[in-house]
């Protein structure tokens, strides 16, 4: 159908066919621009929540439920004068239709909506499940990506699912949006886990999630009281827990060695109370807390979490080298230990780094040089790391003379 409502001829229909490189439907016919009283439908979504929506006079007769099937049929198609956002708010209500063939057309013209018309839809006030649907489908269209996250109207859930593809640009936008993600820890979660987020972006969540604690301790002309620090530390944690996990604090606060005591409790376990946590809080804990604290939370999934515990000023030499020789470490944590100069002086961690699988290969080669000739031998014939690494080993010890 035409601009001006009339049928197009089979010539007219071919042309503008043929005129879509991308293969997607036509340009569709735009409403005329006037204000319509709104009518409200609610949506069924299966095995989900109920969605209302309002629509115009006009839109609301292809969406109801006594609607004709032939106008549902022709809504489904896109062959409706509607502007792109009550055309795309449309095809999304008819997805929950009763009549399969109404759902099946629908679903497919929304991923055919041609880039003008998905453009207007997604820096529109859209309806945000709308939205959401659309993220799923632009997955693979960065620029489509951007304009969603850069809408007020997208929800929260759907940037976190943006931060989970991998889009590094994408990433490093979604990572400068404070007040998105204190509203929402699902978006700092994605982003922890997405394999693009880089040191710099961990950086910068790190600094905006947690901006108080990045910052050195003002300094004081009070003498040290470890047992007032102690007590400050247990007392937070306490809060971060909340008051059913409060009673572990001091377990979490605590930097002496050692397996800490079995809790009576039924909700005593660490892990369990840790993954009850947010990100920020978890963040927050890595650098309030003590030695088992950080031992739990530096094997967190997200890479921001485990980045938080390793720049934690209270952490230790030995922790580190304990560290640097877990395997069940993310490879973020190592690099950030094989960059730290000062703890590159410890022969343990050097030791510790150059055995570890995870370790970025180049990092690990460059550390063999710096170990002792029995160490070499272990590692030359051991099964434990990388054939690369092991003859690496052998060629350092033929060097010194000693193979």
């Amino acid at each position: 159908m035409s601009e001006t409502g009339r049928m197009t001829g089979p010539r007219e229909a071919m042309a503008r066919k043929n005129s879509n490189p991308r293969g997607r439907r036509a340009e569709l016919p735009r409403a005329p621009l006037r204000e319509e009283p709104a009518g409200a439908r609610m949506i069924e979504e299966r095995g989900a929540r109920t969605i209302r929506m309002e629509f115009s006079t006009l839109a609301e007769k292809y969406v109801r439920a006594d609607a004709p099937l032939e106008s549902r049929l022709r809504a489904a198609s896109g062959a409706v004068p509607l502007e792109p956002v009550e055309l795309a708010s449309v095809l999304f209500a008819l997805m929950h239709d009763a009549d399969a063939s109404v759902r099946t057309r629908a679903a497919r013209e929304l991923t055919r909506l041609p880039d003008g018309i998905c453009k207007t839809v997604l820096e529109s006030p859209t309806h945000p499940a709308v939205l959401a649907h659309l993220a799923r489908i632009c997955a693979d269209e960065e620029e489509h990506l951007f304009r969603l996250v850069a809408n007020p109207a997208t929800d929260d859930s759907t940037v976190a699912y943006i931060a989970s593809l991998p889009h590094l640009r994408l990433v490093e936008t979604i990572a400068r949006n404070q007040e998105r993600m204190l509203r929402c820890d699902d978006i700092a979660e994605a982003l922890g886990r997405n394999p693009l987020t880089g040191r710099a972006t961990i950086e910068r969540l790190l600094g905006l999630l947690d901006p108080g604690d990045l910052a050195s301790p003002p300094p004081s002309e009070e003498p040290l009281n470890e047992t007032r620090d102690s007590q400050s530390a247990e007392q937070a944690i306490a809060a971060l827990l909340g008051q059913e996990a409060a009673h572990l604090a001091g377990i979490l606060a605590s930097e002496q060695t050692g397996a800490p005591a079995e809790d009576p409790r039924p909700d005593g376990n660490l892990p369990a109370a840790l993954q009850k946590m947010t990100v920020i809080q978890k963040i927050k804990l890595a650098r309030l807390g003590g030695r088992e604290a950080r031992a739990l939370l530096v094997r967190d999934r997200n890479k921001v979490v485990a980045s938080a515990v390793i720049l934690s000023p209270k952490i230790s030499e030995s922790e580190v080298a304990a560290i640097a020789q877990s395997r069940n470490v993310a490879e973020e944590v190592l690099r950030r230990i094989c960059a730290n100069r000062e703890w590159l002086q410890s022969y343990a961690v050097k030791q510790a780094l150059a055995t570890n699988p995870k370790t970025p290969q180049v990092s690990a080669i460059k550390f063999l040089s710096h170990l002792h000739e029995r160490d070499l031998r272990s590692i030359a014939r051991s099964r434990d790391v990388s054939a690369a690494i092991s003859a690496q080993a052998r060629r350092v010890l033929q060097r010194k003379g000693q193979f």
